[in-house]
């Protein structure tokens, strides 16, 4: 498993912007995939956007597509969510996640479902208010 931390949580108005980091171990062999989820209060965690840290493509949720970026900094072994255009319902705990398991040929739904994923960070808190 990769040790993974999450930082850059906090309150916004809506329409504003914030940036997740989430740092991996140095130590921690690369992983395959890593990417952003989020679970807001009474509902299950659901999948914002991931990458293959390999090529560097993406796969969005739906409801982000547009207003957030997922991106890395391979030499810092950081995973980065740039959030533009936040709306009250983008309030939820972020949770950083990550895979060694090399499995191809993913549907984008498959890609963005927290089982592909077996790391996990602590999460931080994104609120946002209008």
């Amino acid at each position: 498993q990769v040790q993974l931390v999450e930082s850059g949580g906090g309150s916004v108005q809506a329409g504003g912007s914030l940036r997740l980091s989430c740092a991996a171990s140095a130590h921690n062999p690369r992983s395959f995939r890593m990417g952003w989820f989020r679970q807001a209060p009474g509902k299950e965690r659901e999948g914002v956007a991931v990458i293959y840290t390999g090529g560097g493509s993406t796969v969005y949720a739906d409801a982000v597509k547009g207003r957030f970026t997922i991106s890395q900094d391979k030499a810092k072994n950081t995973l980065y969510l740039q959030m533009n255009s936040l709306k009250d319902e983008d309030t939820a705990m972020y949770y950083c996640a990550a895979t060694l398991r090399r499995r191809l040929g993913l549907t984008n739904i498959q890609t963005l479902d927290v089982r592909e994923y077996d790391s996990w960070g602590q999460g931080t808190q994104v609120t946002v208010s209008s």
